[in-house]
């Protein structure tokens, strides 16, 4: 497991000024997909984002102004969701930790567009360890199984 977060976070770092990026797939309850950005257009700051999770509750925590605006953070299964309603687009952010106990914050919205039919062959083609190379639409994509999801690292392909 501790391989396979350095393998993502080193795509994750080769990927800063680039349209590279990491996503995380949950599969929905009644079918589809919603997908977690690594990127995202507001600046919740890591402080207020685990003052936040130590209020988190089911039903959701006490609402905090936060440098977006208004937050509430929900314990949903083994993670904290933190609802964002000023917030445009990307109105809502995922807590994760990795296996140090790191913070890692996942955007609801962000740059990258994929089709249900590409989210589908990523999570298809993932495995504990890193399922083999594929190719999406512009990307390269190595996707991962995880306790939230489906991992996947993109890059951009190689021109031909």
């Amino acid at each position: 497991m501790k391989r396979l977060l350095c393998v993502v976070a080193l795509m994750a770092a080769t990927a800063v000024g680039a349209t590279d990026n990491v996503l995380l797939i949950q599969m929905q309850p009644g079918g589809g997909y919603r997908v977690w950005h690594t990127e995202g257009e507001n600046l919740i700051t890591d402080d207020e984002a685990m003052a936040l999770e130590a209020t988190a509750k089911p039903g959701g925590g006490e609402e905090m102004q936060t440098s977006v605006g208004p937050a509430r953070a929900y314990e949903v299964g083994e993670s904290v969701t933190i609802s964002l309603p000023a917030a445009r687009n990307d109105n809502a952010v995922l807590i994760d930790r990795d296996d140090c106990n790191h913070l890692r914050l996942w955007h609801a919205a962000g740059a990258t567009k994929l089709s249900d039919d590409q989210i589908t062959d990523i999570v298809m083609s993932a495995l504990p360890g890193g399922g083999k190379r594929i190719t999406v639409g512009g990307y390269y994509v190595k996707a991962y199984t995880t306790k939230l999801g489906v991992m996947a690292a993109l890059w951009n392909a190689a021109k031909k």
